[in-house]
C-alpha cells in the first residue's frame, strides 16, 4: 500500500471535516508528545472532555470540584474513571445520551439540537459540543499500531474508520480483513465505538461490532442504478457522501441521537446487545420523508418500497418518531398524534422497544393490543404521542369516540398492499377526518 496515497486520502477528508464539515479540531495521534491528549487507560480525549464540560457545565464541575477536595487533577482523574466505568457497563449509545452521575452530580455528554428554536439557552448549549477526529491514533497501549481516523464527540470515541485508495489497487476488502484479522475486538477503544466503517474511494462498508473473523460488514452505500455500489461523483469521490453527509456535524450528532438504538439480548443468553445502525437508504428514507413534512405539512400521501430483509422495522421506527416531534420552520409542530398501523405483533413489540428509547416518558408510545377503547382513549387523550395499532380496530373505533379533538396526525401503515391501503384511507378518515398524512 503506498501510505503517501492513504495519507492523501485521509487529508482530504480530514480538511473538509474541519474547514467545512463543522468538526473543531483534527488532531494526529501518533504525532503527539506527552502528554497526549488520548488516554489509552481509558480510551478518552481527556482534553476535549474537559474543554466541553468546562465550556457547558461550570458550575456542575464546580460542585463536583469541591466534592473531591479542590484537587483538579484528583477530580479530573476521578470523573474519568467513572465515565471509563460507565461506558463499560452501560454503553456508548446511553452515556452520551443521558450523561454520567458522579459523586451525586449529574454531568451531560451531549446537548443535543432541540425539537424547536424557542429555547435559545439549549441552542447555545448544542453549538458548544465538540467534534473531533484523530488521524493515526495509538489506539493500544503497549503497541505501535493506529487506527486510520477516530471521530470523537466531546472525547468520546464513537467510530473509526480505516481507509484504503482504490488507485493503489486496496479497497475495501483489504479494510475489512485488517478490521478482521488485525483488530484486537477486546481493545477498549474498539469495543466502545459505536461503529466501524471501512472505506475507499468507491465503496463503504460498516459494522457494528467486532468479532475477529466472524465479523459480519454491511454494505453502506448510497445504491446504484438498482443495484450495489455507488453512482459516479462528478465533484470527487463516489463515497464523498460518508463525510459530507453523514459525518458532517448536525447530521452526525442526529444520527447518534435518534437513529441509533440499542437492541438488548435475549433474557439469559450470554450475547452482548446488538447496537443498531441505519442503512444508508434506511437514513436517507427517513430524512427525505421528514423534510417533506416539514416544508408541505400534512395532506400528502407517500410511499417507501422496501426490499425483504432491509430493515423496514427500524424505518419505520425511526419515522415514527421523528414526525411525533417535528415543528415547521415557522417552529409550529406539524402532527398531533402518530398512528402506526400493523399486522405484524412481533413488529408491535420491536416499534414500541425502540421508540422507547428516545421517549422515556412513560404513557407516549401506547402499543394497542387490547380493544378498540384502548385505540378511543389513546386518540382521545392528551399523552399518546405514538400510537401503535392494528387496522382490525378502527372500524369498531367510531362508536366508542363521542368527540375528538381537532388535531393532526401522521399515518404510518405497514405493508401496504394495494388492497389494505384502500382499506386503511377509508377507516382512518372516517375515524380522524381528513388531517392525515
Amino acid at each position: 500500500m503506498n501510505k503517501l496515497d492513504e495519507a492523501a486520502f485521509e487529508d482530504f477528508i480530514c480538511n473538509w471535516l474541519v474547514n467545512t464539515g463543522g468538526y473543531d479540531a483534527v488532531k494526529v495521534g501518533n504525532a503527539q508528545g506527552p502528554p497526549a491528549d488520548f488516554d489509552p487507560v481509558r480510551a478518552l480525549d481527556t482534553a476535549e472532555l474537559f474543554a466541553f464540560i468546562g465550556a457547558t457545565q461550570i458550575d456542575e464541575w464546580h460542585r463536583l470540584l469541591t466534592l473531591y477536595g479542590g484537587d483538579p487533577n484528583k477530580a479530573q482523574r476521578g470523573f474519568a474513571d467513572r465515565l471509563a466505568k460507565e461506558l463499560d457497563a452501560r454503553g456508548t449509545v446511553d452515556v452520551i445520551r443521558h450523561g454520567v452521575v458522579d459523586l451525586g452530580v449529574t454531568i451531560r455528554m451531549a446537548f443535543f439540537r432541540p425539537a424547536s428554536g424557542l429555547t435559545p439557552a439549549l441552542q447555545d448549549r448544542y453549538g458548544k459540543n465538540r467534534l473531533t477526529v484523530t488521524r493515526q491514533l495509538p489506539y493500544d497501549l503497549g503497541s505501535t499500531k493506529t487506527v486510520d481516523l477516530c471521530l470523537f464527540v466531546n472525547g468520546v470515541p464513537v467510530a473509526t474508520a480505516e481507509l484504503k485508495n482504490a488507485i493503489t489497487g486496496q479497497g475495501i476488502d483489504d479494510a475489512i480483513e485488517q478490521y478482521r484479522g488485525d483488530r484486537d475486538p477486546a481493545n477498549l477503544l474498539l469495543r466502545r465505538a459505536v461503529i466501524h466503517f471501512a472505506v475507499d474511494t468507491e465503496r463503504v462498508a460498516m459494522t457494528t461490532r467486532l468479532a475477529g473473523k466472524a465479523t459480519r460488514f454491511l454494505p453502506f452505500n448510497r445504491g446504484y442504478k438498482l443495484g450495489a455500489g455507488n453512482p459516479r461523483n462528478p465533484d470527487g469521490h463516489r463515497t464523498a457522501y460518508l463525510w459530507t453527509q453523514v459525518w458532517q456535524r448536525d447530521a452526525w450528532l442526529d444520527l447518534l441521537n435518534r437513529f441509533v438504538h440499542v437492541d438488548p439480548a435475549p433474557k439469559g443468553s450470554k450475547a452482548p446487545a446488538a447496537v443498531i445502525f441505519p442503512r444508508f437508504h434506511q437514513w436517507d428514507a427517513v430524512l427525505a420523508l421528514v423534510a417533506e413534512a416539514r416544508g408541505h405539512g400534512p395532506g400528502n400521501d407517500y410511499l417507501v418500497q422496501h426490499s425483504a430483509g432491509s430493515g423496514k422495522s427500524n424505518t419505520i421506527a425511526w419515522l415514527a418518531h421523528r414526525l411525533s416531534s417535528l415543528h415547521d420552520e415557522a417552529d409550529k409542530k406539524v402532527f398531533d398524534k402518530v398512528v402506526v398501523i400493523t399486522d405484524r405483533r412481533v413488529l408491535d413489540k420491536q416499534l414500541q422497544e425502540t421508540i422507547y428509547q428516545f421517549e422515556h416518558a412513560h404513557g407516549v408510545v401506547v402499543r394497542i393490543d387490547e380493544n378498540s377503547q384502548q385505540l378511543a382513549e389513546a386518540l382521545q387523550g392528551e399523552q399518546a404521542r405514538v400510537i401503535i395499532t392494528t387496522l382490525q380496530k378502527f372500524p369498531f373505533v367510531t362508536e366508542k369516540i363521542e368527540s375528538l379533538p381537532n388535531r393532526t396526525y401522521a399515518v404510518i401503515v405497514d405493508e401496504a398492499h394495494s388492497s389494505q391501503t384502500g382499506d386503511s384511507a377509508t377507516a382512518l378518515k372516517a375515524v380522524l377526518g381528513n388531517k392525515v398524512e
